[in-house]
């Protein structure tokens, strides 16, 4: 059984799909979403329907990310935030407002049962954004730092590359596991890139909202897949900006 990790999709689901069969995925691996289903591209019902269907039949871990929040806050109020609007909303919006309202109990439901992290067996750490707590996790105050934080990554790549946990001078802040794989922060915004790492931190958001990839990557092995640049399955829309 293989542990996939998947970064930020933003509705592109026809790049999910294409992942799905460039890594030949099969229903004894462990799928680990990092957020962020929605806001960018125009197939946001879609994409999580599909979830809801592949989570019948594969192992699902759905990890919570702050455009998933600020989809949900819309479904139950109604009230139109301009900032989410303009950041990829708008599509989310207009393709909810296109399905039947049975679907968006069914989405709630999904929304409101995302996790905010989570920890597997050998002590590697998924969560959308980051935490600030130098305890870790669970000392954290705040939950809604880990889909919006962005001091974790931006953390781990000012420091010396060279530095191992053991290293007096690493940062408490991540020496308590193996590994981190977190999303929310683009690493590029055009073109294909690769997953980076900083530290013991992996960043999988490969910029799938804008003219970037999809990508998803195998947590032991570190090889990867990626879709094409989403922009170009949606030639008709502009995504984010």
């Amino acid at each position: 059984m293989r542990t996939l990790v998947i970064g930020d999709i933003h509705s592109g689901l026809r790049a999910l799909e294409q992942l799905m069969f460039r890594a030949n995925v099969t229903p004894q691996d462990h799928l680990i979403f990092l957020g962020d289903y929605v806001d960018a591209w125009s197939t946001a019902v879609e994409t999580i329907d599909f979830l809801m269907n592949l989570d019948k039949t594969h192992n699902c871990t759905f990890i919570r990310g702050n455009h998933d929040e600020l989809c949900r806050e819309w479904l139950l109020t109604k009230k139109e935030n301009p900032q989410w609007l303009e950041h990829g909303g708008r599509a989310t919006r207009d393709s909810y407002l296109k399905s039947h309202h049975e679907e968006w109990e069914m989405h709630l439901e999904f929304y409101a049962n995302l996790v905010n992290h989570y920890l597997d067996d050998d002590n590697r750490l998924f969560l959308h954004a980051g935490y600030t707590n130098l305890k870790g996790i669970e000392f954290e105050y705040f939950d809604q730092l880990f889909y919006w934080d962005r001091t974790l990554w931006e953390l781990a790549k000012a420091l010396n590359p060279n530095l191992t946990p053991k290293d007096p001078n690493f940062p408490k802040r991540l020496m308590h596991y193996k590994e981190i794989f977190i999303g929310h922060t683009p690493i590029s915004k055009v073109g294909i890139v690769e997953p980076q790492q900083g530290a013991n931190v992996w960043n999988l958001d490969t910029g799938a909202a804008f003219k970037g990839c999809l990508t998803m990557m195998d947590v032991d092995t570190k090889q990867f897949w990626q879709s094409d640049p989403v922009h170009t399955l949606y030639p008709s829309e502009m995504g984010r900006n």
